[in-house]
């Protein structure tokens, strides 16, 4: 590690896979947001399809909205990337301590991606919620005036709880004129109701995912907890997608040695010997590898991205643990953070994840290996 340091050559690498991941975020992004927006826009009666979300985006947003939550998506796969990766090739140094030949198995590198992507998973899931309403407020109708999208809080408490949120007075109005009739010895009623906040929203009705969209409203409205969100289906489906892919590339990677080895007039005995293959055929087996993944894994991505998409202030999450309120589904769909009411839409935008994949893994390993010529 020491003359890896002096070399540079460990800073090198960093820097290349670091331009590698936002190369494949830049050119992949509007796909992303596509796919996101028919995953939280869909409904079982009604299926949307790429060129209505790509116009709706397109009218409201121009252009540049398809890039929307660019940055935050960026920092993500760097971060879980890398995470990914560190943990993939630890793992499989473990596996090859002290064998003869440096093999790595398809079930292991199955079992090492499964870990891997529990950390990635852990790591992203907070610039990925940031994301995913960066995104949503592209595809969405803000309103035109000032005056429409802020008020003046009528308590200090409203104002903590409720960021950026307009009160419902029509169920404020109601809610008095339901109370009035009670007796009551308390001096100013109105006033201490006022402290609540679900007395203001209506039935606890969120504000809309826009006007919940940056850091600090997210923490304000709903907590640090929220930024998890998801958590669950993430953790599933970034273990389904990390082990299938880096086993389907190394199956192929074998493959691809073999072949090697039977044109050569005299194979070596171990496989290392063989040679590397290319950079172009590495980069070909990524991105089917990425593809077949996230085909497998993209009903977890689905529901990450629809629970993403709810608003959940912190007294409604009080009130369901006071209530001692019990996520609905199957034990599967408990522990894979799926809801019943979304088993017909886990598969929406399967496409547009497969396309957006397997080019971010061929453009991601071509321009690290195409860096790291350039730069050592």
């Amino acid at each position: 590690m020491d003359e890896l340091l002096k070399n540079h050559m460990f800073a090198t690498h960093a820097i290349a896979a670091a331009g590698s991941v936002t190369v494949g975020c830049a050119l992949t992004h509007p796909l992303d947001t596509l796919k996101t927006l028919i995953q939280v826009g869909t409904v079982p009666n009604k299926k949307l399809v790429a060129t209505q979300i790509l116009d709706r985006v397109r009218y409201l947003s121009g252009n540049t909205g398809l890039y929307s939550g660019f940055a935050w998506s960026t920092f993500g796969r760097i971060s879980g990337v890398g995470a990914r990766f560190a943990i993939f090739e630890l793992l499989t140094a473990f596996y090859k301590d002290g064998r003869e030949d440096n093999y790595v198995y398809v079930p292991e590198a199955l079992l090492a991606g499964i870990a891997a992507g529990a950390l990635e998973g852990f790591v992203s899931t907070p610039f990925e919620l940031l994301k995913l309403r960066a995104q949503v407020t592209s595809a969405s109708c803000l309103p035109k005036f000032a005056s429409e999208i802020k008020q003046a809080p009528s308590s200090p408490i409203i104002a903590k709880l409720l960021r950026g949120y307009t009160p419902d007075k029509k169920a404020w109005d109601l809610t008095v004129g339901l109370l009035s009739s009670l007796s009551s010895k308390h001096p100013d009623m109105v006033a201490a109701l006022k402290e609540y906040p679900w007395m203001m929203t209506g039935s606890g009705k969120p504000p809309s995912v826009h006007e919940v969209r940056k850091p600090l409203d997210v923490i304000s409205l709903e907590g640090w907890r929220a930024l998890w969100r998801g958590l669950r289906s993430g953790i599933a489906r970034d273990c389904v997608f990390s082990g299938i892919f880096f086993s389907s590339w190394q199956f192929l990677h074998i493959g691809m040695l073999n072949k090697m080895a039977m044109e050569m007039d005299h194979p070596p005995r171990f496989i290392e010997g063989v040679g590397p293959v290319s950079p172009w055929a590495a980069s070909v087996s990524a991105g089917v590898s990425g593809a077949i993944a996230a085909a497998a894994s993209h009903c977890f991505d689905t529901a990450k991205s629809r629970s993403q998409c709810i608003v959940l202030p912190k007294y409604v999450s009080m009130e369901r643990k006071l209530l001692k309120w019990k996520q609905p589904g199957s034990r599967i769909e408990r522990l894979s953070g799926i809801h019943p009411s979304d088993r017909n839409l886990l598969f929406r935008g399967i496409g547009l994840r497969m396309a957006r994949s397997g080019f971010a893994s061929f453009a991601i390993v071509g321009s690290y290996f195409l860096a790291v010529d350039h730069l050592i």
